[in-house]
């Protein structure tokens, strides 16, 4: 089984969780913590994935600070729309240090799910700092296209933009898995689409986005990005598909 993503680690509501869980800083007493991880072994059992004991508190620390994510900063360059609905957006996104981790697990949905636990747990102290680190919005999985042009490469990166205020100093992490990379801008090509994120719904994706787009050798036709932003409670949670240029 795959584990828990990002995308299960949005706040609970009130009948869920007590408020004061989220905004306390203190240790959870152990009932809370009990219904904390019943929670999210519930919601992680609708997507088969497994949450182990280990990650109990990288789940409390981040469920505490889930309305404290910032926004992965961009320009926006222009927007096309057809009767009223924005069929695709061209963004600039600027250059800095990324947390990446790349996985080649059995499924694309496996890969990013165990990714992202080491992600979190980067996040929740495991760095030079010994911190909590925060973390901006969304996390961004690049994949790569196998010789046959439809079906993914086994390796997928997952990653996500170092806060404002780590960018000058960034923190290194514990797990050598995990690298603190400098990127350069990028200039991309996005279109929302709701629900799941698998090689299946993200394939008939990039389908509909080249059907939008036509051919044009202004964007690579072997490597793409998703970029999710919400969590599996919202019933059409909101993705991105991201078509890299090739200049920008």
């Amino acid at each position: 089984m795959a584990l828990i993503s990002l995308e299960d680690l949005d706040g609970l509501d009130d009948e869920q969780l007590d408020d004061d869980v989220t905004d306390n800083p203190e240790p959870m007493d152990e009932d809370e913590s009990e219904r904390l991880m019943s929670h999210w072994q519930a919601v992680a059992s609708t997507h088969q994935v497994s949450v182990p004991q280990e990650m109990r508190g990288p789940i409390q620390e981040m469920t505490r600070n889930s309305q404290q994510r910032e926004p992965l900063p961009f320009t926006p360059i222009s927007s096309h729309e057809k009767m009223g609905e924005v069929q695709y957006e061209e963004r600039l996104y600027p250059a800095g240090h990324w947390a990446c981790v790349t996985r080649g697990d059995d499924l694309y949905e496996q890969s990013i799910s165990m990714a992202f636990m080491k992600l979190m747990r980067f996040i929740c102290k495991e760095n030079s700092a010994g911190r909590y680190l925060g973390m901006t919005v969304p996390v961004i999985s690049y994949i790569r296209m196998a010789k046959d042009g439809k079906t993914f490469e086994k390796d997928v990166e997952t990653a996500f933009f170092l806060p404002a205020a780590l960018q000058h100093s960034p923190p290194q992490s514990c797990d050598p898995d995990i690298s603190i990379v400098y990127r350069q801008s990028i200039r991309v090509v996005t279109r929302p689409f709701f629900g799941t994120t698998t090689e299946e719904t993200v394939g008939r994706q990039i389908l509909l986005l080249w059907e939008i787009l036509g051919a044009t050798d202004e964007l690579h036709s072997d490597r793409y990005a998703v970029a999710v932003y919400e969590n599996p409670g919202v019933p059409r949670r909101r993705n991105e598909l991201w078509f890299i240029r090739r200049d920008v």
